[in-house]
């Protein structure tokens, strides 16, 4: 496994993520002794492969464990440690440092450990009773910090668990209540938010007023929701949505997920591609929502791309931006440093020139959900014909693929401009606006082990294959 390129070694220490296979076998056995305790649960976690390629660990948020202290030694040799949360008086809430793994809250207890309630993400509560006829009212304010549905079990709760950029587990946070978002208007001004972004002018005459447009709406938008952490929130919703309208295998497989009320709680990351031009825009645009940048890619001489990835600390969102990048260029802080055009286009580079930026017109190139492969691939090759490509990273602990590309359709004054500036012949440009080039995937992901990261030249093949001068 390649590790990403950059400029202090210490960072690439902190970046060069490890498995953890101990770590795994725990949460395996918690998942176990909670579904053998849980009716329902049980019954869930059995459709849940069948009907929506996942398994019930995708979707894990938390356990509550009784157990006695030397629980915690156990957790803090796995890797995990005490975060500044609570699930109650007395019982400390644990996180994991370097893995993708749920968070476990320790209540003290005598003898083995014993799972009293397990947590799973949904992005609805109420939508999650819905779907199984359970009747039940959710607790927390709508489009509030937190939400819960509780599934009373045989010693064990199941609880759904509706997250809006919060990591604590009050359903009414001090804390919230203290930036306003407890306040009688509080959902009110969280849909005004969503809204200004849903309305946006996406499609601009100039990239560089479209970027200006966008950044100044950032703005507006996290002071009417009264919190950047929500408006990331609220904004990333509004861009899967965009992607997915453009996208026939997120809908068939949103639908499966809507079936069960889960929706795309089980989202792994978000990939925005951008010209090399407007790349620090992009940058600043997440910035200013809260995301920190994590490690850049280059994977090497002939690849021709670069990448950043992004993650938000309270929504847990992580992106993938990608751009063109010469070798010479790897060692840069592209992030920050505007980069001048190269004299031919890459794979990254042709896409926007045809589709557009990510941020602007063309919305996101895919999206990357943890999913069970396998079951995933052939699901969706059931229900609706939906081919997977060759996978690109098939690990014991990471398995990657993406759905057969979606064409879209290429205007005729993108496809001249393209044209005018050497980047595509005429045949090319005839071509693509005749039949157009492939926009979109849905990714499919399965991790294993905890594992955060990323196949670097994995990655790289796959770029290459999806070149739209290649089909």
């Amino acid at each position: 496994m390649a590790t990403a390129t950059t400029t202090n070694q210490t960072k690439a220490a902190e970046f060069d993520w490890r498995r953890w296979p101990e770590t795994d076998v725990l949460v395996d056995e918690l998942t176990r002794q909670a579904l053998d305790r849980h009716a329902f649960a049980r019954g869930l976690a059995e459709r849940m492969a069948p009907e929506t390629g996942t398994i019930f660990q995708n979707w894990l948020d938390h356990f509550v464990v009784v157990a006695p202290s030397s629980f915690a030694d156990r957790l803090t040799a796995l890797g995990y440690f005490r975060t500044a949360d609570s699930h109650g008086v007395g019982v400390p809430v644990f996180a994991h440092a370097g893995g993708l793994f749920p968070r476990i809250a320790v209540a003290p207890g005598n003898g083995e450990e014993v799972v009293r309630e397990v947590g799973i993400k949904v992005e609805s509560v109420a939508a999650f009773s819905g779907a199984h006829h359970l009747g039940l009212r959710p607790r927390g304010y709508p489009m509030g910090p937190l939400r819960t549905l509780r599934v009373p079990g045989e010693g064990v709760d199941l609880v759904a668990v509706e997250r809006r950029a919060y990591l604590g587990f009050e359903t009414f946070p001090s804390e919230s209540a203290r930036e306003g978002r407890m306040k009688p208007h509080a959902a009110r001004e969280a849909l005004a938010a969503r809204d200004l972004w849903l309305a946006r002018q996406r499609r601009f005459d100039d990239d560089a007023e479209g970027y200006a447009v966008t950044e100044a709406l950032v703005d507006e938008v996290i002071e009417t929701a009264g919190s950047r952490d929500l408006a990331c929130h609220l904004i990333f919703e509004v861009e899967r949505e965009y992607w997915q309208a453009r996208n026939r295998a997120a809908r068939v497989q949103k639908a499966r997920q809507d079936r069960l009320g889960l929706g795309w709680a089980n989202h792994d990351h978000h990939t925005f591609r951008s010209s090399r031009r407007f790349f620090p825009n992009l940058m600043r645009i997440f910035t200013k929502l809260g995301f920190k940048l994590r490690e850049r890619f280059h994977a090497g001489a002939d690849a021709g791309w670069g990448a950043q990835v992004l993650e938000h600390p309270v929504t847990g969102i992580v992106i993938f931006a990608d751009l063109d990048l010469s070798p010479q260029e790897a060692a840069h802080d592209f992030a920050r440093q505007t980069l001048p055009d190269l004299p031919k286009l890459g794979t990254v580079g042709l896409w926007t020139a045809l589709h557009g930026e990510s941020m602007l017109e063309a919305g996101m190139h895919h999206l990357e959900a943890q999913f069970e492969f396998d079951a995933l691939r052939d699901g969706l090759k059931a229900e609706a014909g939906i081919e997977t490509m060759k996978p690109f990273s098939d690990f014991p602990f990471l398995r990657q693929a993406f759905t057969a590309g979606e064409r879209w359709p290429v205007s005729p004054k993108r496809a001249d401009r393209a044209l005018a500036a050497g980047w595509i012949t005429s045949e090319q440009r005839d071509k693509f606006v005749k039949e157009g080039a492939i926009g979109s995937h849905l990714e499919n992901l399965q991790r294993r082990e905890g594992y955060k990261g990323f196949n670097q030249q994995a990655v790289s093949a796959i770029l290459n294959a999806t070149d739209p001068r290649l089909h």
